[in-house]
């Protein structure tokens, strides 16, 4: 079953709860444990607490904390924004989000309320949020004040805004629908949806759409008479009692509030004694205004009539407290059994439950997002904090990437280079680095010099490398950094930001050596697009692999994609598709497809195939009907350096996208080299996946 599904309104007040509460009821008959989340909340004065999230818990009885349940609440949304903070915003959320998914089988996550100031942003806020938490979603409209084409159009324009962003839309709900209108909605909105999506038409209730006496009471900081018993009664309809009695009586309507000043005691009690006859409506509560209250006579008469109609006395004027009354936008509380009983039996009646749950079990997201991807990898890098040196410790954006590492208590660091500079570097950069936290390690001075020379030696004397010429190379941070990882002094180096890659990645061959079973080292980058994580291979080691190390670098990029949570898809590109092309080249790169198949026949594969096929479904299905891998693919594979590379960095480019790498794949223990041009994150993530290299 998917982990978790997305409620999205298209506008305020579009009941939303009903949704909430029937979804929760449908899920936990078929999950052991619901959780609910609610990225975003309005803010509340005194201390009162949302609405939403008391009801699920209280009512479900969910084994979850209040504060657990939201993020932020919408000022500090705002003053984020204006902060241009947005990415601290959309971390905290998925932080909050994966630490509830972590204890449900399930969670519901419901979406903003469009109200109040930043009303404006929530939409584009509530994409972002499903898009990045790459979880389905459920919208909805409300068909109140709506023309059909205006309903059905601003659904569309809904699901179209969502699945142009690379959100899964699940099922569409109009809600509030005239009874009469139901079949109308439905074929409206068939007409004008792909066949694919749910769609739920709910009519509008007035048991929902009704105030409790308890809302008003709330809204207009009523004192509570007589009655508290039946706060929960429902208005169904109120007016104002000054006229005769005689005349008012015939007036009175179902669940009507009665609104009338507190001196009327003929009104007060002419109501309450027809809310006893057979003969007339039931009362649902009595509003005295004007801050008057009965004479004491009245009231010993009235404690003696009657208790199961709540009346209550309001200090504003009858005209001021009617307009109140009617502005009063109903709700779901936890103690209204009647309306959460109410909005579960019609989300059954009304929407496919059956086929929304099917489709909840059966569904698969598309990949993973790159806010995701990278949330994924620091907590991974925690749950075994390993070791890393970084062979630079002079260059600027090392040091700024030091500080974001230590900082994140995800990996332990060790800086080369002379303390004394390392610090005089830092004070003049005015960063706050506690260098107490990081080792630092002068290779010419360092206690392991001479033993690592040693190891140095031994290791390629074979190759004519003396002593002296060992003791010389290990004055080379990128030497002494590699032997560090080889003696299990560190878990994994990364170099690069100033060295070339050859410096960074002969001395790994030289004595970290690959793994068994693998004759080539080769590289990845994990492509950050915009709605998904790709890996390209091999861009950044070998100029032109043969077909056997074709294969094997497919084989190592498929192991390195499922290490980090990339279901492995193979293109093996080329500038033609299937058979429909001739060459050496083309043949290389088929030959290298037939050997990932015979190795590793559990892999999905596709070769030759040129990117357009591998990356759009309707290209891919028109040349290669028959394929696993077309218009999926994830793991890209170059036929050699020259294509790969201008490739990634063309797409880095021209899409923003963020490429981490090169990560190199095959060697014993991991080294990772950084380009040159890289940028503090660039280091951060490449520290980040060494650390999780380490611990494989």
């Amino acid at each position: 079953m998917s982990k978790a599904i997305y409620i999205a309104t298209t506008e305020p007040n579009s009941g939303k709860s009903i949704i909430s509460l029937g979804l929760m009821q449908m899920l936990l008959g078929k999950a052991a444990k619901v959780g609910y989340f609610r990225p975003i909340i309005d803010d509340y004065p005194n201390g009162a607490k949302d609405n939403h999230i008391n009801t699920i818990i209280s009512y479900f009885n969910l084994q979850l904390q209040y504060e657990e349940a939201y993020a932020f609440t919408r000022s500090e949304v705002i003053h984020k924004n204006n902060q241009d903070k947005e990415d601290e915003v959309l971390d905290k959320i998925i932080d909050k989000y994966k630490a509830i998914e972590e204890r449900f089988d399930f969670v519901l996550v419901e979406g903003t309320d469009f109200s109040g100031e930043g009303a404006i942003i929530e939409w584009d806020i509530n994409v972002l949020m499903a898009k990045n938490l790459g979880i389905p979603t459920i919208l909805l409209a409300s068909g109140v004040g709506k023309t059909l084409d205006e309903l059905v159009n601003n659904i569309y324009m809904a699901y179209d805004s969502f699945t142009d962003n690379g959100v899964e839309v699940l099922m569409v709900v109009a809600n509030k629908v005239q009874p009469e209108n139901l079949e109308l909605v439905r074929k409206g909105l068939e007409a004008q949806l792909p066949k694919n999506i749910l769609i739920g038409v709910i009519p509008k209730n007035p048991i929902l759409g009704n105030p409790t006496i308890k809302e008003i009471v709330e809204v207009l900081d009523g004192k509570v008479l007589f009655g508290e018993e039946y706060l929960n009664n429902q208005a169904g309809h109120f007016g104002v009692g000054a006229m005769q009695l005689r005349n008012y009586l015939t007036h009175l309507q179902k669940d009507g509030l009665v609104i009338t000043p507190g001196d009327r005691a003929d009104i007060i009690l002419g109501a309450l004694q027809a809310n006893l006859s057979i003969n007339y409506p039931n009362v649902s509560g009595i509003i005295l205004t004007g801050n008057l209250v009965p004479e004491d006579s009245i009231i010993k008469l009235i404690d003696g009539l009657s208790d199961v109609v709540p009346i209550v006395s309001v200090k504003e004027g009858t005209f001021s407290i009617t307009n109140r009354i009617g502005a009063i936008r109903p709700r779901i509380y936890a103690e209204n059994i009647q309306k959460i009983t109410t909005s579960i039996h019609d989300f059954s009646k009304h929407v496919p439950e059956d086929e929304l749950a099917e489709r909840l079990i059966t569904f698969e997201a598309k990949g993973i997002t790159p806010r995701m991807f990278q949330y994924n990898l620091l907590k991974r890098a925690k749950t075994n904090i390993k070791h890393i040196v970084l062979a630079e410790g002079l260059d600027e954006r090392i040091l700024k990437a030091t500080k974001l590492l230590i900082d994140s208590n995800a990996v332990k660091i060790t800086l080369l280079g002379d303390p004394v500079k390392i610090q005089e570097k830092v004070s003049q950069m005015d960063l706050d680095l506690d260098l107490s936290k990081v080792n630092i390690e002068n290779p010419t001075e360092s206690t392991h010099f001479k033993a690592y020379a040693q190891e140095l030696y031994e290791l390629r004397k074979h190759k004519n490398v003396n002593l002296a010429m060992a003791e010389d190379l290990m004055e080379d941070v990128s030497h002494f950094g590699t032997m560090m990882v080889h003696k299990g002094h560190a878990d994994g180096m990364v170099s690069g930001a100033v060295h070339t890659t050859k410096q960074t990645i002969l001395p790994a061959l030289h004595f970290i050596k690959t793994r068994p079973g693998v004759s080539v080292v080769s590289s990845v980058f994990f492509m950050c697009l915009e709605d998904r994580v790709t890996v390209y291979g091999d861009c950044a080691i070998n100029p032109n692999p043969t077909a056997e190390q074709l294969a094997e670098i497919a084989i190592s990029s498929a192991n390195t994609s499922r290490m980090f949570g990339i279901e492995p898809k193979i293109a093996m590109l080329s500038y033609s598709s299937g058979d429909s092309g001739e060459g050496a080249d083309v043949d290389r790169v088929r030959t290298a497809t037939q050997l990932v198949k015979e190795r590793c026949p559990e892999l999905k594969v596709e070769g030759p195939i040129q990117y357009d096929a591998a990356v759009d479904a309707k290209v891919g299905k028109v040349k290669m009907p028959d394929s696993q891998v077309a218009g999926e693919a994830t793991v890209f594979i170059f036929p050699d350096l020259n294509t790969g590379n201008n490739t990634y960095k063309a797409v880095q480019r021209e899409t923003g996208a963020l490429a981490i790498g090169p990560v190199l794949q095959g060697l014993n223990k991991p080294v990772n080299d950084l380009s040159r041009g890289c940028t503090v994150d660039d280091i951060f993530n490449t520290v980040i996946i060494t650390a999780i290299q380490a611990q494989d």
